[in-house]
């Protein structure tokens, strides 16, 4: 059995390690349960679980095997796996499950608050850790689950819950009274998922995209975005409206160059994603631009947390659910969902998706055995 590995300083860097099902299952415990990963998802978000993995604990949720050096990860992905041993009940043989996994043949978790739909991985070493990335849902509890759906929903659920989440925070803002959105790496996923849903809304401001060029026609192509730049014409962007920006990509150059362009007008400038890491030496006299005062990371988990208290979880469950089908629905005119077979042939792309070098109109999904 195998794990795939990522060097925690280089994220391009990656190895397989092997690992011990027999031993895992000879030392299973009462109240614990092993799962066989079927599938996982691949994109810009875990790119980002990398980046920010030792400032907010990314790497803490799945200890890497064989890593006296403490140099390696385990990036955490989004997937489907199947329960093939469990001493809990409540939980039987053949049982699948969605969430948080590793990159992985197998799982050993230690379930708590088991439900008829769901459960949390109560493993000592994650409980301090978001409680989000711990939820495990539960398929035979879905009403009206349909497997056929299981990879697009890997692909683009946890990168829509937080475009859900950003759309909430913006409108629960007022948009921070400005009359334009910009949005920054506007061909990613969580991009197109919060510009569509920030184009439902009728009270929201223009929504602008900034893309490669490269990208520009498949941007255009969504229907989503009010107006479409280049990142090699930055000053077209209408720097006299107030404005906020999202920012998906970590570009400093690119950030400082909008924040100075834009002076006061740059209400707020909300950071979600990093999958430019290589630019995060400050070593750009742009990056000296950047208004820090007026700029926040966006958490995911913190908002759905806050949600969950003002609306119960039942309540946070069914807006976000109605936001992520939408999404879904409109997927199926944008996206095409690419398989990898196993391990060795995700080792050998795995260095360009990491880099971006992949269509955005794209979904990796990898399948362990």
């Amino acid at each position: 059995m195998s794990e795939f590995q990522t060097y925690k300083k280089d994220l391009t860097r990656s190895r397989l390690v092997d690992t011990d099902k027999a031993e895992a299952l000879a030392n299973l415990k009462t109240g614990d349960i092993l799962v066989e990963i079927e599938r996982f998802a691949f994109t810009a978000n875990n790119v980002t679980y990398g980046a920010a993995g030792d400032t907010i604990g990314y790497w803490k949720f799945f200890p890497a095997t064989a890593n006296e050096s403490g140099d390696w990860g385990c990036l955490p992905v989004w997937g489907f796996a199947e329960i093939t041993a469990s001493k809990v009940d409540g939980l039987a043989l053949g049982e699948r499950i969605y969430g948080y996994f590793p990159p992985a043949d197998f799982l050993v978790m230690s379930p708590i608050k088991v439900s008829p739909l769901r459960f949390m991985d109560g493993a000592v070493h994650r409980a301090e850790l978001p409680g989000v990335y711990n939820n495990y849902l539960l398929m035979s509890g879905e009403a009206n689950y349909d497997a056929s759906t299981d990879n697009v929903r890997a692909l683009l659920n946890p990168l829509h819950v937080t475009s859900f989440c950003l759309c909430d925070a913006l409108q629960s803002e007022a948009y921070h009274g400005a009359s334009q959105v910009v949005i920054l790496s506007a061909s990613s996923k969580t991009a197109i998922g919060l510009a569509q849903g920030l184009a439902d809304e009728k009270s929201s401001p223009r929504v602008i995209g900034v893309t490669s060029t490269t990208n520009r026609e498949f941007v255009s192509s969504l229907g989503c975005y009010d107006g479409i730049i280049g990142y090699d014409q930055l000053m077209d962007i209408d720097t006299s409206r107030a404005t906020v920006m999202v920012d998906m990509a970590g570009n400093r150059a690119v950030l400082g160059a909008l924040h100075e362009a834009l002076g006061d007008n740059m209400l707020s400038c909300i950071s979600v994603g990093m999958t430019h890491w290589e630019t995060l030496a400050d070593n750009d006299p742009l990056a000296a631009k950047i208004n820090r005062q007026r700029s926040s990371f966006f958490f995911a988990p913190a908002h759905i947390q806050k949600r969950v208290g003002d609306w119960g979880q039942d309540g946070f469950s069914q807006r976000a659910a109605a936001f992520m089908q939408a999404r879904m629905e409109q997927s199926a005119g944008w996206m095409r969902v690419e398989t990898v077979a196993d391990f060795e042939a995700f080792a050998k792309i795995y260095a360009d998706v990491v880099v971006g070098v992949m269509n955005p109109n794209e979904g990796l999904i990898v399948l362990p055995k």
